[in-house]
């Protein structure tokens, strides 16, 4: 009987360790998957991939982690120079659509700030740029004062002030909301 106690005990350590290991080749199937949708951009939306570097974090195996550095790089920079960046951000804003000067500057910004090597993610570097360097403000300004939003007349100052105030106060409520995304800055300190 007490034979009977030990097999049954031994069975349990031999199926604990063979689910362990299911549940790893799981893991591995799951990455894989995960990784061959970052590599084919078949997820492309802000919230899709934050999701996967959310898992990408929660990787306990150095390995997995290292396997998504790579293709959650390309997926961020995909994000941002396939123009989805834009196209979300302007359906943060339909009143008075997001400026794609004020993002193709962001972008050039980026590209020229010896600090953007603080992070793997494209995508956060310039939206965080567009924050720190106040371009909202300049750019609603700039946007507000062109005779193509009046119809092709110039405004009066004082017109184009309180369009610069809409634009302003849209464009930085659609900033926040994407910024909501990381609850931790994406630094090179940490996944």
């Amino acid at each position: 009987m007490s034979s009977g106690r030990h097999g049954q005990g031994h069975g349990k350590r031999s199926h604990h360790s063979s689910s362990s290991r299911g549940s790893r080749r799981g893991t591995q199937q799951s990455t894989s998957q995960l990784i061959e949708s970052l590599n084919t951009h078949r997820i492309n939306t802000l919230t899709e991939l934050r999701r996967i570097e959310r898992v990408a974090a929660e990787c306990t195996e150095e390995e997995d982690q290292q396997a998504f550095q790579g293709p959650m790089t390309s997926a961020w920079t995909y994000y941002v120079t396939s123009h989805q960046m834009l196209n979300e951000l302007r359906n943060l804003t339909r009143n008075y659509p997001f400026s794609r000067d004020a993002l193709d500057d962001a972008k050039w910004r980026v590209s020229n700030d010896p600090e953007s090597n603080r992070s793997w993610n494209y995508a956060w570097l310039v939206l965080i740029k567009l924050k720190d360097d106040q371009m909202i403000d300049s750019y609603a300004t700039l946007e507000s004062a062109k005779p193509e939003m009046w119809g092709g007349r110039i405004p009066e100052a004082e017109e184009a002030q309180q369009l610069a105030d809409c634009l302003a106060w849209e464009w930085h409520e659609a900033l926040e909301q994407m910024l909501r995304h990381w609850e931790n800055p994406p630094t090179t300190t940490g996944f």
